[in-house]
């Protein structure tokens, strides 16, 4: 079975060297470190192109180019090998961008600006080359916790699996926007559903659909709080349906929630908490989407920041921001269950994983 490449980008202001590629034995789940593409500042988030040959980062910062924003970068990605090599930047057109996605034609970049309060998208060359941005909104408004929210904060910026609408979560302002995407050309505009207000002071932070695009989950940072949506791909509208909690029962101790995700076959949520310092887990249901919580797997370190799937669903690597360490868990293919393998990697201040199946020469 070939080894998968598995990408992970650090604050370099916080002791990473920029973005570390290694190498996962899709078997045992051991890692071999490969590559560390230095001189990147703060890529913080990564995302790469569907066919596996271009990554593209954040540069999370307050100020670049002598101006109050961020900066994205774009890298070709070698065949075989996996080595990064650099294209370009562009500004990102607000402070502290601390999420990318492309589109589903993979065509367009997504950003949320974090500091900034907005999100835009940037057209990609057929070379992987970063284009200047085609789109940008400037969300508006806070929420009742000033020392979170005291202004708008987009966390996540995703497409919908139709490719018709872009979902735009705002920790500042509690809300998640469905913009209407005009595929041909990378604008956003205003959709048909008004803005989906969240419990206020719970500040949304990463969303993740289910396979069959159907449903949407939401993870909330500052409060514990997992909520379960449906979703409408005609007109972008959310209606919640549930909303849990993703700590396991007795834990009293405070804590972020952080990254969220599905597993590749829908079965299974996955979400990571930064303080209980755990994966919780849960059983999704085929019929109605609801969630059923399964458990929580210790990540074996602190401030598990984000985590990633690979695409066979056989492993979870998370990133324990504040123990320098990338740990590998396998996944019971019947229960979802975690059970650590053993194999670990020391990084610096990891943020972000991506795992990919590598592009043959």
């Amino acid at each position: 079975m070939t080894d998968l490449h598995v990408y992970v980008g650090t604050y370099t202001s916080n002791g990473g060297e920029g973005i570390y590629l290694f190498a996962l034995d899709a078997e045992t789940g051991s890692l071999t470190r490969l590559q560390t593409m230095v001189g990147v500042v703060n890529p913080s988030f990564l995302t790469i192109e569907p066919g596996g040959r271009f990554l593209y980062a954040v540069n999370e910062v307050e100020a670049y180019y002598g101006k109050p924003e961020g900066a994205l970068s774009a890298f070709a990605i070698e065949p075989g090998t996996g080595e990064l090599r650099f294209l370009n930047q562009q500004p990102s057109r607000g402070a502290s961008p601390c999420h990318i996605s492309l589109d589903q034609s993979g065509r367009f970049l997504l950003v949320a600006n974090y500091g900034g309060g907005s999100v835009a998208v940037f057209p990609l060359a057929p070379d992987g080359r970063l284009a200047p941005f085609s789109s940008h909104i400037q969300h508006q408004g806070s929420g009742p916790n000033q020392a979170r929210q005291e202004a708008p904060h987009a966390h996540c910026v995703l497409p919908d699996p139709f490719n018709r609408h872009v979902l735009a979560v705002d920790l500042g302002t509690d809300e998640i926007l469905a913009y209407a995407f005009d595929a041909e050309r990378g604008v956003l505009r205003p959709g048909r559903a008004p803005a989906t207000r969240t419990k206020p002071g719970s500040g949304p932070r990463h969303l993740a659909f289910h396979p069959n695009g159907k449903w949407l989950y939401v993870v909330h940072e500052l409060e514990n709080r997992v909520s379960h949506y449906a979703y409408n791909g005609m007109t972008g509208a959310l209606t919640e349906l549930q909303a849990v909690s993703p700590l396991p029962p007795g834990f009293e101790g405070e804590n972020f929630g952080a990254g969220i995700q599905v597993d590749p076959r829908g079965r299974f949520l996955y979400v990571s908490n930064r303080g209980q310092d755990g994966i919780s887990h849960f059983r999704i249901d085929a019929d109605n989407g609801s969630l059923e919580y399964a458990g929580c797997q210790p990540t074996r370190g602190k401030f598990p920041r984000h985590f990633a799937i690979d695409p066979g669903g056989r492993f979870l690597l998370a990133a324990n921001q504040r123990s320098d360490s990338l740990m590998v868990f396998r996944i019971d293919a019947k229960t979802g269950d975690l059970e650590y393998t053993g194999h670990n990697a020391s990084v610096p201040a990891p943020v972000c994983v991506h795992v990919h199946v590598p592009r043959q020469r």
